[in-house]
């Protein structure tokens, strides 16, 4: 165990740090707010009408003018079953959320001294959501390829739905703000992009677990189950070999997901993130646009690959959804034991840090260096990424870019977040995180960053 000498508690806000991409303040998020809403109709307008081909549609741009171009691929978000199939999706994973049985679980301190309380029903409410899917698919009672059909209309219903949401996450902000770790910044660009609150609940329902868990990532495991039932329809009932990896990889990745759903409840998503453009709209549309992109796309497009290379495939994907998955219960079992557990049969080394809320209390806290975390800071990331490229690797060299878009922006985003949770910490903890960083020296991937 390393220990360093206790420092006198020094108040101040680390809910945040900064990351690597520039234009943060305000012009930034004014341009991710322009461009993100439609990028999720072109990944959509790509996908399905032009091959996955982006050069193409970079084509017609400059023919047409990306304005004209993207207002006519736009889908109509007035489809009138779309809405019922969005309104009943949220329904039925809202009371999820509230009624399915689950334990308590407290989360960590937040920077003003609260501690969010969660029911820990995640896995029971995907296991049952996945069961009732293909229970209604088997009776025929729906046919899941309408989803597949309709996608382009659910992202354009979406992206009005998650901007109305948004905005009444500011106004609830204003008025009615759900615990102390909440304020505006004075910037309402900024108080719209980033959120008012860290923890916003409505009637009961807490809303990043809604948002981020329930809808985003069950979707994203509902999405590519319908994907893959639109291949086998256009394969006369046979699912592609491809397709199949890559949604098994997918959903052995969120089923991990759901079994570790209050360990993410004390990431970065929840602990530091507040409530807004950021994290909703990310999860309400850009998960099920872009993350589900390369199963859309392999729904119609899948290439013939061998049984052997899909095996290697599944084999390799898995192995780095087991790393990421052992590599993040380590640090949720030892911050769950205080330390007092086995990592890789031995004693973990840790630092003791001291850290201060926002009032000025002095708080404890254990730094993890032992396992996975005695290679890099946020080595959890690198099998992470490689997963994200296991189970694109399908779609081979069948497009030009689209079928591995995720793998490059998830690579930006977790190396991104990788110096945003450092800066954070180094607010936090002061001189201990300059003891960790000493002891771990790198950020992500030995002897690179």
């Amino acid at each position: 165990m390393t220990t360093t000498k206790p420092l006198p508690a020094k108040s101040g806000d680390w809910s945040s740090g900064d990351g690597i991409l520039p234009g943060r303040a305000t012009l930034g998020p004014l341009f991710l707010m322009f461009t993100t809403p439609a990028f999720s109709i072109i990944m959509f307008h790509v996908n399905t009408k032009m091959n996955s081909d982006f050069l193409s549609f970079a084509s017609l741009c400059a023919s047409e003018g990306f304005f004209r171009t993207v207002h006519d691929i736009w889908p109509t978000p007035w489809d009138a079953n779309v809405w019922k199939m969005i309104f009943g999706f949220m329904a039925f994973e809202l009371t999820l959320q509230k009624f399915m049985p689950g334990r308590e679980f407290r989360a960590t301190l937040t920077p003003k001294g609260n501690r969010p309380v969660y029911k820990a029903n995640g896995m029971a409410s995907y296991l049952f959501t996945l069961l009732v899917l293909l229970g209604l698919t088997y009776k025929e009672i729906i046919r899941p390829a309408y989803v597949y059909d309709k996608f382009g209309e659910i992202l354009s219903s979406m992206n009005v739905f998650a901007l109305l949401f948004c905005g009444m996450l500011v106004i609830k902000g204003h008025v009615a703000p759900s615990s102390t770790d909440s304020g505006s910044t004075g910037n309402p660009i900024i108080d719209f992009y980033w959120g008012m609150e860290l923890y916003p609940r409505i009637f009961g329902w807490d809303v990043k677990m809604f948002t981020n868990c329930r809808t985003g990532m069950m979707f994203w495991a509902v999405g590519i189950l319908c994907f893959a039932a639109k291949n086998m329809e256009v394969n006369g009932g046979a699912l592609m070999p491809g397709m199949a990896v890559n949604v098994a990889i997918q959903l052995i990745y969120i089923t991990k997901f759901f079994h570790w759903e209050m360990g993410y409840m004390c990431s970065m998503d929840i602990q530091h993130d507040r409530a807004g453009y950021y994290i909703c709209w990310g999860c309400l549309v850009w998960v099920p646009s872009v993350y589900t992109s390369t199963s859309f796309y392999l729904a119609e497009h899948a290439p013939e690959l061998s049984i052997g290379t899909c095996a290697a495939i599944l084999f390799l994907g898995t192995l780095m959804v087991y790393i990421n998955f052992d590599s993040d219960n380590q640090r949720y079992i030892f911050r769950q034991t205080n330390g007092k557990c086995l990592i890789w049969n031995r004693v973990p080394n840790k630092i003791v840090a001291e850290y201060a809320t926002t009032k000025g209390e002095t708080r404890k806290s254990l730094l993890l260096l032992s396992g996975w975390w005695s290679i890099s800071r946020h080595f959890h990331y690198v099998p992470e990424i490689l997963a994200s490229f296991f189970w694109s690797l399908p779609a081979w060299h069948s497009a030009f870019l689209a079928p591995y878009f995720y793998v490059v922006y998830l690579t930006i985003l977790l190396t991104d977040r990788a110096y945003r949770d450092d800066d954070r910490c180094r607010k936090k903890y002061g001189i201990y995180w300059d003891k960790y960083c000493a002891e771990v020296p790198y950020k992500i991937l030995p002897g690179v960053v």
